[in-house]
């Protein structure tokens, strides 16, 4: 899945990586930043975190929880 961010200047890719099947950690997030370097956030072009099965679960469930928040938030509080 890619996702664009920050006015598409950071491309979020996740992924399994098979070629990294035999470690545990082996689902890929990774940030690619494309802009001028004075406006950049990360310190190298890509970064990637690698997580095991269970901890993109919790990430997927804790962005879930959040965008539900949000949701609540903004359709009690916004016109």
């Amino acid at each position: 899945m890619n996702i664009s961010i920050l006015d598409d200047s950071i491309q979020v890719h996740v992924f399994f990586e098979e070629t990294d099947c035999d470690f545990e950690d082996n689902i890929c997030i990774s940030l690619v930043e494309s802009c001028p370097d004075d406006e950049k956030i990360l310190i190298h072009d890509e970064t990637n975190i690698y997580l095991t099965p269970d901890q993109a679960q919790q990430f997927a469930q804790a962005l879930n929880t959040a965008a539900a928040a949000s949701r609540r938030s903004r359709a009690e509080n916004c016109p």
